[in-house]
């Protein structure tokens, strides 16, 4: 429950409101599998939770994007080199990459969602051999709001990745695909009957991919989403979190579709 300080050792900006911090621990280090969160806390300000966005196989230093929407990501956003930053973790149920191998692997992010997804393309590829077709499929509002574009390109141009990139809207320089996320699933090459697929995006992308995978084929058990909420303590005594019968920062952020379907679709919730 005490935050363990952490250094900014570098800051790139990715957007006009998103920015990727890498911190170096001072003292203690707090490891991240690929879909937990930590506490990011700003002195002064307050903490909020942050999914690692980092490549899992480096050891050491964290590395979070986070999208400037308060005063306290804000204040995390607006860190200069060398600035300390409290981090308490780690929390949260991790994605199911174990339990992936061996099959498909299918990943669809909208917007942000490429950011707690980028951990599982970075372990994919550095256990490419555990895995059969790697699709990762992108869709941002417009070409100003992509994540990553550097790694895209490069992830793009590798012949055992599959990525396919769409925006909502685009003006005359776009010579990409333009449309909504799921109208990628209908064509992804991945065999339903071996595949897992790790979603994560705005609740209503969420919805709408897993009743695409669904039509290709992929049975809820094997679709997985990631949920934002209100987390506050990490560890279910607040209730902040609280979603239906479940508490985000304890039983998730990480769950199946079959078993958060029925919840999404209550609009008090």
């Amino acid at each position: 429950m005490t935050p363990v300080p952490y250094r900014v050792a570098s800051r790139t900006a990715e957007t006009h409101d998103t920015t990727t911090l890498e911190l170096e621990p001072l003292d203690e280090h707090v490891p991240l599998a690929p879909g937990q969160f930590a506490m990011l806390y700003a002195f002064g300000v307050g903490e909020v939770p942050i999914s690692t966005s980092g490549d899992p196989s480096r050891p050491g230093p964290l590395t979070h994007t986070i999208r400037d929407v308060g005063a306290v990501t804000g204040a995390l956003a607006a860190s200069a080199h060398g600035d300390v930053i409290g981090v308490r973790g780690p929390f949260g149920r991790p994605w199911p990459l174990a339990e992936a191998e061996g099959g498909d692997l299918v990943v669809v992010a909208g917007g942000i969602g490429l950011a707690p997804l980028r951990p599982v393309v970075y372990h994919a590829l550095a256990r490419r051999d555990a895995f059969g077709a790697v699709c990762l499929l992108v869709g941002a509002r417009t070409p100003e709001e992509l994540l990553f574009l550097r790694e895209l390109e490069q992830w793009r141009s590798r012949f055992d990745l599959e990525v396919d990139v769409t925006v909502d809207a685009a003006r005359g320089g776009w010579r990409g695909r333009v449309g909504v996320v799921t109208k990628l699933v209908p064509g992804a090459p991945f065999d339903p009957e071996r595949a897992t697929a790790l979603v994560v995006g705005p609740e209503v992308m969420m919805s709408f991919s897993a009743r695409a995978l669904r039509d290709r084929g992929l049975p809820d058990d094997r679709i997985y989403v990631s949920l934002e909420r209100n987390m506050r303590c990490g560890i279910g005594l607040c209730g902040h979190c609280q979603l239906g019968p479940a508490l985000v920062c304890r039983d998730g952020p990480v769950f199946r579709y079959d078993e958060v379907e029925r919840l999404l679709k209550v609009r008090e919730l």
